[in-house]
């Protein structure tokens, strides 16, 4: 099994959330979170004053797979978040040891 994590821009979830759902992809969590990569934040004025905004908003969607949805899922993913502006994110994978469904105590990718 696989952890997918993708961080992309707040605006461009529902077409990831779509196009995941589109090749059979339901359970996801999205969790709204902060930071910056290479676009390290923009200056804005407020009230006459210039300031930095640091930390932008972005979404982080986990989502866990067996082995062989995985690449269809970041290829879902990468090309529903692409603008291809700065900032449209990152996609990280990594390996599950294992997953447990606490209603059921059904383990593996039967959890999932």
């Amino acid at each position: 099994m696989k952890k997918v994590e993708a961080i992309i821009k707040p605006f461009k979830l529902e077409e990831v959330k779509d196009a995941l759902g589109e090749i059979g992809i339901e359970g996801m969590t999205i969790t709204e979170v902060k930071g910056f990569g290479r676009q390290k934040g923009h200056t804005e004025i407020y009230r006459g004053s210039e300031y930095t905004v640091d930390f932008l908003p972005k979404i982080k969607i986990e989502l866990v797979l067996p082995d062989n949805r995985l690449d269809g899922a970041v290829a879902a993913i990468v090309k529903a978040a692409r603008t291809g502006k700065i900032g449209d994110g990152k996609v990280f994978v990594s390996t599950i040891e294992e997953a447990v469904r606490i209603r059921t105590d059904e383990r593996g990718e039967h959890a999932v």
